[in-house]
Protein backbone atom coordinates (compact mmCIF):
# COMPACT_ATOMS: atom_id res chain seq x y z
CA UNK A 1 0.00 0.00 0.00
CA UNK A 2 1.61 3.49 -1.01
CA UNK A 3 2.22 5.27 2.19
CA UNK A 4 0.99 8.25 1.56
CA UNK A 5 -2.42 7.19 0.85
CA UNK A 6 -2.34 4.38 3.97
CA UNK A 7 -1.74 7.93 6.18
CA UNK A 8 -4.84 9.63 5.03
CA UNK A 9 -6.78 6.50 4.34
CA UNK A 10 -6.16 6.01 8.31
CA UNK A 11 -6.93 9.76 8.95
CA UNK A 12 -10.07 9.75 6.39
CA UNK A 13 -11.04 6.23 8.45
CA UNK A 14 -10.35 7.66 11.71
CA UNK A 15 -12.23 10.71 11.96
CA UNK A 16 -15.52 8.60 10.08
CA UNK A 17 -15.18 5.67 12.89
CA UNK A 18 -15.53 8.91 15.63
CA UNK A 19 -18.32 10.66 14.29
CA UNK A 20 -20.22 7.14 14.43
CA UNK A 21 -19.04 6.67 18.15
CA UNK A 22 -19.51 10.18 19.45
CA UNK A 23 -22.73 10.19 18.17
CA UNK A 24 -23.96 7.51 19.97
CA UNK A 25 -22.33 7.72 23.07
CA UNK A 26 -23.69 10.13 25.00
CA UNK A 27 -27.45 8.49 24.33
CA UNK A 28 -26.19 5.35 25.57
CA UNK A 29 -24.46 7.33 28.95
CA UNK A 30 -28.33 8.16 29.56
CA UNK A 31 -29.81 4.70 27.86
CA UNK A 32 -27.50 3.26 31.20
CA UNK A 33 -28.45 5.41 33.82
CA UNK A 34 -32.14 4.89 32.60
CA UNK A 35 -31.99 0.88 32.56
CA UNK A 36 -29.71 0.92 36.16
CA UNK A 37 -27.78 -1.30 33.80
CA UNK A 38 -24.22 -1.81 35.25
CA UNK A 39 -22.91 -3.43 31.45
CA UNK A 40 -24.85 -0.54 29.15
CA UNK A 41 -22.85 2.15 31.46
CA UNK A 42 -19.60 -0.18 31.28
CA UNK A 43 -20.21 -0.42 27.84
CA UNK A 44 -21.25 3.50 27.46
CA UNK A 45 -17.39 4.25 29.42
CA UNK A 46 -15.92 2.58 27.24
CA UNK A 47 -17.14 4.39 24.08
CA UNK A 48 -16.03 7.35 25.63
CA UNK A 49 -12.42 5.99 26.19
CA UNK A 50 -12.73 4.64 22.47
CA UNK A 51 -13.30 8.72 21.00
CA UNK A 52 -10.66 9.62 23.07
CA UNK A 53 -8.73 7.27 21.87
CA UNK A 54 -9.40 7.07 18.48
CA UNK A 55 -8.81 11.66 18.53
CA UNK A 56 -5.69 10.35 20.15
CA UNK A 57 -4.74 8.15 17.28
CA UNK A 58 -5.68 10.81 14.83
CA UNK A 59 -3.26 13.33 16.45
CA UNK A 60 -0.59 10.99 16.63
CA UNK A 61 -0.85 10.18 12.48
CA UNK A 62 -0.57 13.93 12.22
CA UNK A 63 2.42 14.47 14.15
CA UNK A 64 3.93 11.34 12.70
CA UNK A 65 3.73 13.27 9.67
CA UNK A 66 6.93 15.81 10.52
CA UNK A 67 9.68 15.55 8.45
CA UNK A 68 12.61 14.16 10.04
CA UNK A 69 15.19 17.36 11.51
CA UNK A 70 18.71 17.56 13.14
CA UNK A 71 17.51 16.42 16.12
CA UNK A 72 14.98 14.09 15.15
CA UNK A 73 16.65 12.63 12.42
CA UNK A 74 13.75 9.94 11.83
CA UNK A 75 11.03 12.33 12.16
CA UNK A 76 8.35 11.74 14.55
CA UNK A 77 7.38 8.75 13.47
CA UNK A 78 7.34 6.75 17.13
CA UNK A 79 4.05 9.30 18.33
CA UNK A 80 1.55 6.43 16.50
CA UNK A 81 4.02 3.84 19.09
CA UNK A 82 3.29 6.32 21.71
CA UNK A 83 -0.31 6.50 20.93
CA UNK A 84 -0.38 2.76 20.82
CA UNK A 85 0.99 2.87 24.25
CA UNK A 86 -1.52 5.13 25.62
CA UNK A 87 -4.24 3.26 24.23
CA UNK A 88 -3.39 -0.10 25.96
CA UNK A 89 -2.69 1.88 29.40
CA UNK A 90 -6.26 3.03 28.89
CA UNK A 91 -7.57 -0.42 28.09
CA UNK A 92 -6.36 -1.87 31.60
CA UNK A 93 -7.52 1.12 33.64
CA UNK A 94 -10.80 0.89 32.25
CA UNK A 95 -11.22 -3.08 32.81
CA UNK A 96 -9.87 -2.64 36.32
CA UNK A 97 -13.04 -0.48 36.60
CA UNK A 98 -15.39 -2.51 35.37
CA UNK A 99 -14.35 -5.55 37.06
CA UNK A 100 -14.35 -3.26 40.22
CA UNK A 101 -17.95 -1.91 39.89
CA UNK A 102 -19.02 -5.88 38.51
CA UNK A 103 -17.45 -7.27 41.28
CA UNK A 104 -20.08 -4.99 43.96
CA UNK A 105 -22.90 -5.49 41.93
CA UNK A 106 -22.12 -9.36 42.18
CA UNK A 107 -22.84 -8.64 46.24
CA UNK A 108 -26.09 -7.07 45.84
CA UNK A 109 -27.40 -7.37 42.46
CA UNK A 110 -29.78 -4.35 41.35
CA UNK A 111 -32.77 -4.24 39.31
CA UNK A 112 -32.38 -3.84 35.49
CA UNK A 113 -34.84 -3.09 32.44
CA UNK A 114 -33.68 -5.91 30.73
CA UNK A 115 -35.65 -5.05 27.46
CA UNK A 116 -35.01 -1.18 27.45
CA UNK A 117 -31.07 -2.52 28.16
CA UNK A 118 -31.11 -4.91 25.06
CA UNK A 119 -32.39 -2.41 22.83
CA UNK A 120 -29.98 0.29 23.38
CA UNK A 121 -27.61 -1.94 23.47
CA UNK A 122 -28.22 -3.87 20.17
CA UNK A 123 -27.91 -0.08 18.74
CA UNK A 124 -24.73 0.34 20.29
CA UNK A 125 -23.25 -3.12 18.91
CA UNK A 126 -24.50 -1.68 15.22
CA UNK A 127 -22.49 1.58 15.74
CA UNK A 128 -20.03 -0.07 16.95
CA UNK A 129 -19.40 -2.83 13.92
CA UNK A 130 -19.92 0.39 11.14
CA UNK A 131 -16.76 1.67 13.25
CA UNK A 132 -14.87 -1.21 12.76
CA UNK A 133 -15.75 -1.55 9.07
CA UNK A 134 -14.74 1.41 8.54
CA UNK A 135 -11.33 1.25 10.81
CA UNK A 136 -10.55 -2.35 8.80
CA UNK A 137 -10.13 -0.20 5.56
CA UNK A 138 -7.37 1.53 6.84
CA UNK A 139 -3.59 0.18 7.80
CA UNK A 140 -4.74 -2.00 10.62
CA UNK A 141 -2.40 -4.33 9.67
CA UNK A 142 1.06 -2.91 9.50
CA UNK A 143 -0.14 0.20 11.73
CA UNK A 144 0.45 -0.94 15.63
CA UNK A 145 -1.47 2.70 16.10
CA UNK A 146 -4.57 2.05 14.25
CA UNK A 147 -4.39 -1.32 15.37
CA UNK A 148 -4.92 0.03 19.03
CA UNK A 149 -8.01 2.15 17.65
CA UNK A 150 -9.71 -1.03 16.48
CA UNK A 151 -8.74 -3.15 19.26
CA UNK A 152 -10.53 -0.85 21.29
CA UNK A 153 -13.58 -0.58 19.21
CA UNK A 154 -13.58 -4.53 19.01
CA UNK A 155 -13.94 -4.51 22.77
CA UNK A 156 -16.34 -2.50 22.54
CA UNK A 157 -18.41 -4.52 20.44
CA UNK A 158 -17.96 -7.25 22.51
CA UNK A 159 -19.12 -5.54 25.16
CA UNK A 160 -22.07 -4.28 23.54
CA UNK A 161 -22.53 -8.41 22.58
CA UNK A 162 -22.23 -8.87 26.25
CA UNK A 163 -24.78 -6.21 26.80
CA UNK A 164 -27.72 -7.27 24.71
CA UNK A 165 -27.38 -11.27 26.14
CA UNK A 166 -27.40 -9.71 29.82
CA UNK A 167 -30.20 -8.05 28.25
CA UNK A 168 -32.16 -10.90 27.02
CA UNK A 169 -31.38 -13.13 29.99
CA UNK A 170 -32.70 -10.44 32.35
CA UNK A 171 -35.76 -9.94 30.20
CA UNK A 172 -36.57 -13.39 29.74
CA UNK A 173 -35.85 -14.81 33.52
CA UNK A 174 -35.28 -11.81 35.56
CA UNK A 175 -31.66 -12.82 36.72
CA UNK A 176 -30.13 -9.78 37.44
CA UNK A 177 -26.62 -11.10 38.42
CA UNK A 178 -26.20 -11.84 34.39
CA UNK A 179 -25.27 -7.80 34.26
CA UNK A 180 -22.66 -7.88 36.53
CA UNK A 181 -21.50 -11.39 36.04
CA UNK A 182 -21.30 -10.03 31.92
CA UNK A 183 -19.43 -7.42 32.50
CA UNK A 184 -16.73 -9.12 34.47
CA UNK A 185 -16.58 -11.06 30.92
CA UNK A 186 -16.13 -7.66 29.39
CA UNK A 187 -13.07 -6.23 31.67
CA UNK A 188 -11.42 -9.57 31.08
CA UNK A 189 -11.98 -8.87 26.97
CA UNK A 190 -10.89 -4.96 27.55
CA UNK A 191 -8.07 -6.42 29.68
CA UNK A 192 -6.31 -9.35 27.31
CA UNK A 193 -6.44 -6.90 24.75
CA UNK A 194 -5.15 -3.71 26.49
CA UNK A 195 -2.12 -6.28 27.40
CA UNK A 196 -1.31 -7.73 24.13
CA UNK A 197 -1.24 -4.09 22.65
CA UNK A 198 0.95 -3.11 25.56
CA UNK A 199 2.91 -6.06 24.93
CA UNK A 200 3.70 -4.84 21.25
CA UNK A 201 4.27 -1.54 21.98
CA UNK A 202 7.08 -1.55 24.60
CA UNK A 203 8.64 -4.28 22.77
CA UNK A 204 8.76 -1.05 19.98
CA UNK A 205 9.76 1.13 22.06
CA UNK A 206 13.07 -0.84 23.44
CA UNK A 207 14.21 -1.85 20.05
CA UNK A 208 12.98 -5.44 20.08
CA UNK A 209 13.64 -7.25 17.15
CA UNK A 210 10.37 -6.94 14.69
CA UNK A 211 8.59 -10.32 15.79
CA UNK A 212 8.36 -11.68 12.10
CA UNK A 213 12.09 -11.25 11.28
CA UNK A 214 14.19 -14.43 12.20
CA UNK A 215 17.84 -12.97 12.60
CA UNK A 216 19.77 -16.19 12.68
CA UNK A 217 18.45 -16.76 9.51
CA UNK A 218 19.46 -13.39 8.00
CA UNK A 219 22.37 -14.28 9.23
CA UNK A 220 22.90 -17.57 7.39
CA UNK A 221 21.81 -15.09 4.73
CA UNK A 222 24.18 -13.24 4.51
CA UNK A 223 26.74 -15.82 5.42
CA UNK A 224 26.04 -17.50 2.37
CA UNK A 225 27.31 -14.38 0.09
CA UNK A 226 30.63 -15.06 -1.65
CA UNK A 227 33.17 -13.39 0.31
CA UNK A 228 31.48 -13.22 3.36
CA UNK A 229 33.20 -15.16 6.01
CA UNK A 230 31.77 -13.51 9.27
CA UNK A 231 28.98 -11.15 10.13
CA UNK A 232 28.50 -9.61 13.64
CA UNK A 233 27.03 -6.45 14.87
CA UNK A 234 23.40 -7.43 13.76
CA UNK A 235 20.44 -5.22 15.34
CA UNK A 236 17.00 -4.81 13.58
CA UNK A 237 14.35 -3.07 15.29
CA UNK A 238 10.84 -0.97 14.53
CA UNK A 239 11.30 2.84 13.40
CA UNK A 240 7.36 2.35 13.32
CA UNK A 241 4.34 -0.35 12.05
CA UNK A 242 5.57 -1.16 9.14
CA UNK A 243 9.55 0.55 9.28
CA UNK A 244 12.00 -1.63 10.41
CA UNK A 245 15.76 -1.49 10.45
CA UNK A 246 18.59 -3.35 9.96
CA UNK A 247 22.60 -2.76 10.58
CA UNK A 248 25.30 -5.48 10.16
CA UNK A 249 29.21 -5.90 10.10
CA UNK A 250 30.19 -8.04 7.51
CA UNK A 251 33.87 -9.14 7.67
CA UNK A 252 35.16 -10.28 3.61
CA UNK A 253 38.33 -12.65 3.22
CA UNK A 254 40.65 -11.52 2.43
CA UNK A 255 41.41 -12.89 -0.80
CA UNK A 256 37.84 -12.48 -2.19
CA UNK A 257 37.48 -11.57 -5.80
CA UNK A 258 34.69 -9.42 -5.48
CA UNK A 259 34.28 -5.34 -5.23
CA UNK A 260 32.73 -4.36 -2.07
CA UNK A 261 29.97 -2.75 -4.23
CA UNK A 262 28.88 -6.00 -4.82
CA UNK A 263 28.99 -7.41 -2.03
CA UNK A 264 27.16 -5.01 -0.23
CA UNK A 265 24.66 -4.91 -3.48
CA UNK A 266 24.10 -8.17 -3.00
CA UNK A 267 23.16 -7.97 0.95
CA UNK A 268 21.38 -5.01 0.63
CA UNK A 269 18.99 -6.18 -1.98
CA UNK A 270 18.53 -9.55 -0.11
CA UNK A 271 17.71 -7.01 2.91
CA UNK A 272 15.43 -5.04 1.17
CA UNK A 273 13.47 -6.70 -1.08
CA UNK A 274 13.49 -10.56 0.66
CA UNK A 275 13.24 -9.47 4.16
CA UNK A 276 11.80 -5.66 3.37
CA UNK A 277 13.46 -3.32 5.44
CA UNK A 278 12.76 0.23 5.25
CA UNK A 279 16.33 1.38 5.85
CA UNK A 280 19.73 -0.87 5.79
CA UNK A 281 23.49 -0.29 6.78
CA UNK A 282 25.65 -2.30 5.92
CA UNK A 283 29.59 -1.73 7.21
CA UNK A 284 32.26 -3.82 5.46
CA UNK A 285 35.36 -4.81 6.95
CA UNK A 286 38.47 -6.40 5.89
CA UNK A 287 39.80 -10.15 6.83
CA UNK A 288 42.03 -9.44 10.51
CA UNK A 289 40.86 -5.58 10.61
CA UNK A 290 40.64 -4.79 14.32
CA UNK A 291 36.56 -3.98 15.56
CA UNK A 292 35.25 -3.20 18.62
CA UNK A 293 33.48 -6.54 20.44
CA UNK A 294 30.02 -7.13 19.79
CA UNK A 295 28.24 -9.20 22.34
CA UNK A 296 25.83 -10.60 18.58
Amino acid sequence: MDHHFSIEANKRNLKAAMILIGSWMVIQFFGALWTGSLALLADAFHMVNDFANLLLSLVAIVLAGRAATWTRTFGSQRYEILAALVNSAALLVIAVLVMREALLRLASPEEVMGGTMMIFAFIGLLINLGAMYVLMRGDVKHSLNMRGAYLHVLSDTLGSVAAVTGGLIIYLTGWYTADPLLSVLIALLIGWTGFRLLQESVHVLLEGTPPHIDLQEVEQQLLAIEGVINVHAIHAWTINSGSDSFTAHLVLEAAHRRSRDEVRMEAEHYLRETMRFTHCTIQLEEEGATCAASPI
